[in-house]
């Protein structure tokens, strides 16, 4: 359960590798969260954040997932809620693919769509009915801004995470009234290690501030949080440019 002060005492990470991930986990470990399950496939970063969060205090588990196999997700995170109760979940994974390389090759765009959408759309079933059945917990999908509007330079992507927003929002509607708080985030270009070397697009952030505003979000119960906020005015008026004129510009 949450402590007294409402901070999350339990956090399980899908994607306890990616740099959001982390970030959100260092976040809630300095405010109290002494419990983290780190969801992901064996790997180095894998086991250099369980060892951070370890020295910063938590008990760290690290469950083996992998997003692109829905099939093992129902027997792999239920063995984390029969632990125990979870406070929070964090959905951090997602690939962002190639969009030349993948416009021509249909194989290598579809594993793009079942990690960011399918692998999203079965792990956020589990664990949302696995806050249901426990009664409380918050659910923090990571979207993306590129959901918002598919763009040319990068619409597989893009359309994976507008898949993944609108299935995000319908889990919130189906899980309120039974204790659930579900919360879409939707950054802007965000520096880490996957778009290390891409140029960056305004408004571009970093996986602290992400963090930070993730962590706002929950303390307020937000159902939406734009990182950065003026995002959100900016998405608003990209998707409502008439589609002549919004093929016109560079994106």
């Amino acid at each position: 359960m949450k402590d007294a002060f409402g901070a999350p005492q339990s956090l399980l990470v899908l994607g306890g590798s990616s740099d959001i991930g982390r970030a959100v986990a260092r976040w809630l470990v300095a405010r109290r969260t002494r419990r983290v399950h780190l969801a992901g496939r064996a790997s180095d970063r894998l086991r250099e954040a369980a060892a951070e969060l370890t020295g910063l205090g938590a008990e760290v588990t690290v469950v083996p997932f992998d997003a692109a196999r829905p099939e093992t997700h129902e027997e792999a995170l239920g063995k984390v809620f029969a632990e125990g109760d979870v406070d929070c979940v964090l959905m951090a994974f997602g690939v962002l693919g190639d969009q030349e390389r993948d416009e021509a090759d249909p194989a290598a765009a579809s594993r793009v769509a079942q990690v960011n959408f399918t692998g999203a759309v079965s792990a956020g079933l589990v664990c949302g009915n696995a806050l249901r059945a426990q009664g409380h917990g918050s659910l923090v999908v990571l979207s993306s801004v590129a959901g918002e509007r598919a763009r040319r330079s990068n619409f597989i992507y893009g359309s994976s995470k507008a898949g993944l927003d609108a299935f995000a929002q319908g889990l919130g509607d189906a899980l309120h009234g039974y204790g659930v708080h579900v919360m879409v985030v939707r950054p802007g270009f965000v520096r880490t290690r996957m778009t290390a070397g891409m140029k960056e697009a305004p408004l571009a952030t970093t996986a602290e501030a992400v963090a930070e505003a993730v962590v706002a979000g929950l303390r307020r119960r937000s159902e939406t949080v734009w990182v950065p906020g003026a995002l959100r005015l900016v998405m608003s008026g990209m998707r409502h440019l008439p589609r002549p004129l919004f093929r016109r510009i560079p994106l």
